[in-house]
C-alpha cells in the first residue's frame, strides 16, 4: 500500500517514492539545548516518531538522525542576537558546556517519557565542526561565499531556487520580515557560515578554521551532519513549520550549492501548538510549559501524546488544561475497555482482524491521519467481535500510536487504601449500602477507583 505525504516543497500530497526500494532516510531538526524543550517543541518529535513508526509498519528499513544544536544558534534565526548557549550560561551562571550537557539529558528524558523511539543517531554540533568546515570549503570553492569583516557569508543571490520552499507568493513578505540590518551583507537574505567576529564579544566555544578562529553558523550544522550520516541525498527532512522561511530555506541553498544536485525529496512540517489568542507556544513570549509541568499537575506523558494524536500534524492545535483533561479521560476509558477485554475469552477472527488492519493502514498511510486511526481504535473496542481479536488489533495499532495500550500499569497501592477496600467489600456483601458508599468515597478521595465484579473487586489508580 502506498504512503502519501504532504510535501512542503510544492505544498501538495504526494505518493512517497524512496531513493532506495524498501528503505527511507529521515533527518529531523533537533533542539537547541540552552533550555528545556517546551511541550510545543515536543510536538515535532511525536510527529517524526509517528512518521518513522508508519514506515516501520509498512516494512521499510528506517535510518533516522536527530541533531543536537549545542553551538552557533543565535537568538535571532537570521544571524542577529546572542548565541543561545551563551545566553543560557549567563542566565544560570554555568559554563556553556554544562548548559549543553544538562539540557541535552533533559531532552532525552522527555523523549523517553513520551515513548518516542530513539533515532539511529543523535549527532551533536560540537562533535562535527570539521565536517562543517569541509562543507564551507566546498561552498567557497564553488563560488557561493564571500568574506566580510572576518565572517564567511553565503551569497543567496547566486542560488536561483532560494525561495522554492517558501513559495514565490510569500517571497516579498519574507524579504520584508527580515528587518535585521547587517551592513556587511550583500543581500538581506545572506547568512553566516562561519563567525570569527561577533558583536557580543568573546565566544566560549571556538575552533580553528581557514577563515580564522571562530564558530559555525546554525544552518550549516544540519547540512553537514545529515550528509555525514545519511549521504548527499535524503528522502525526508522534518521539522516545525517555523523552520520553513529561514532555517530550512538556508539548508537547501547551502546543501544544493555544495553538492550540485537536489538534496531532499520530501519536506514535512508540523504546525504549532497554540495557546490563548492563537499564540504559538514559545520561550520568548513566556508561553512556556514543560512536559514535567504537566507531570507535576497529574498528567502522564502518554496522555499528552494522546492529546496530540487527536489532531492532524499539519493543523494547529489549541492547548488548554480542559482539552488535556478530555484526552486524559478518553485514554483512561480506552484502557478500561482493554482491561475488560482481557478478562474475556474468545476465538480469534482473522477476517475481522484483516478488515480493521486494512482500514487502519489506509488511514495512517494517508498523510499520517492519527485522528482517524484513533477513531478506529474506538470502533474496534465497541465492535461485537471477540476479545482475542480486539486485543490483537489494538496491539498492532499501537505500533503506530505508541500509547502502550496493552501494557499493565504497576501501581503501588497504599496499605490504608487496601484496608478501606476490604472493609468496603465486607459492607457490600452484608448489604450495608450506606457504609459501602461512604468507604468508596473515601477511597476515591485518595486517588483510587474501585471496579466491582461478581466475585471480587479491583483497585485502580485514577
Amino acid at each position: 500500500m502506498h504512503i502519501k505525504l504532504t510535501n512542503s516543497m510544492g505544498r501538495e500530497k504526494q505518493t512517497f517514492k524512496p531513493l532506495k526500494k524498501g528503505e527511507v532516510k529521515i533527518y529531523t531538526c533537533g533542539p537547541t539545548v540552552y533550555n528545556y524543550a517546551h511541550i510545543g517543541n515536543l510536538r515535532a518529535y511525536i510527529f517524526a516518531d509517528v512518521l518513522k513508526r508508519t514506515f516501520l509498519f509498512n516494512d521499510y528499513k528506517v535510518k533516522h538522525v536527530i541533531n543536537i544544536t549545542d553551538v552557533g544558534h543565535l537568538s535571532d534565526d537570521a544571524d542577529e542576537g546572542e548565541d543561545k548557549l551563551e545566553k543560557g550560561a549567563k542566565r544560570e551562571g554555568k559554563t556553556v558546556w554544562d548548559i549543553a550537557k544538562f539540557y541535552t539529558e533533559a531532552f532525552y528524558t522527555d523523549m523517553n517519557d513520551l515513548n518516542i523511539i530513539n533515532p539511529n543517531t543523535y549527532c551533536k554540533a560540537t562533535e562535527h565542526i570539521q565536517e562543517m568546515i569541509e562543507m564551507n570549503k566546498k561552498l567557497e570553492k564553488n563560488g557561493f561565499t564571500y568574506i566580510a569583516e572576518g565572517n564567511l557569508y553565503f551569497d543567496t543571490s547566486k542560488f536561483e531556487n532560494y525561495w522554492n520552499l517558501i513559495g514565490k507568493k510569500q517571497e516579498e513578505e519574507n524579504q520584508q520580515s527580515r528587518v535585521v540590518q547587517d551592513k556587511h551583507k550583500k543581500n538581506k537574505t545572506d547568512f553566516v557560515l562561519w563567525f570569527t567576529r561577533h558583536k557580543h564579544g568573546n565566544h566560549a566555544m571556538e575552533w580553528d578554521s581557514p577563515w580564522g578562529k571562530g564558530f559555525p553558523g546554525w544552518h550549516i550544522e544540519c547540512s553537514a551532519m545529515s550528509s555525514k550520516y545519511l549521504g548527499e541525498k535524503i528522502d525526508i527532512h522534518t521539522g516545525g513549520i517555523d523552520h520553513v522561511p529561514i532555517h530550512h530555506t538556508n539548508e537547501i541553498a547551502q546543501s544544493e550549492c555544495a553538492y550540485g544536485h537536489k538534496w531532499v525529496n520530501y519536506w514535512l512540517h508540523n504546525e504549532f501548538l497554540v495557546v490563548k489568542d492563537s499564540e504559538k507556544m514559545s520561550k520568548s513570549t513566556g508561553n512556556f510549559l514543560r512536559l514535567q509541568t504537566l507531570i507535576d499537575k497529574g498528567y502522564s506523558p502518554l496522555e499528552y501524546r494522546y492529546f496530540l494524536l487527536g489532531t492532524h500534524y499539519r493543523k494547529k492545535i489549541m492547548f488548554s488544561y480542559e482539552a488535556l483533561d478530555g484526552a486524559k479521560n478518553s485514554l483512561k476509558k480506552l484502557k478500561n475497555k482493554i482491561i475488560e477485554a482481557k478478562k474475556e475469552k474468545s476465538e480469534f477472527n482473522k477476517e475481522k482482524y484483516d478488515e480493521y488492519y486494512n482500514k487502519f493502514q489506509e488511514s495512517i498511510n494517508d498523510d499520517l491521519n492519527t485522528a482517524q486511526a484513533l477513531a478506529l481504535v474506538w470502533d474496534c473496542l465497541n465492535d461485537k467481535i471477540g476479545s482475542e481479536t480486539k486485543l490483537k488489533i489494538i496491539d498492532k495499532f499501537d505500533e503506530i500510536l505508541g500509547l502502550e495500550l496493552l501494557k499493565e500499569e504497576k501501581v503501588d497501592i497504599p496499605k490504608e487504601v487496601i484496608e478501606l477496600a476490604e472493609k468496603r467489600w465486607k459492607s457490600k456483601k452484608n448489604k450495608n449500602w450506606e457504609e459501602s458508599d461512604k468507604l468508596r468515597a473515601e477511597i476515591e478521595s485518595k486517588g483510587f477507583d474501585i471496579l466491582d465484579s461478581k466475585e471480587y473487586y479491583e483497585i485502580k489508580k485514577k
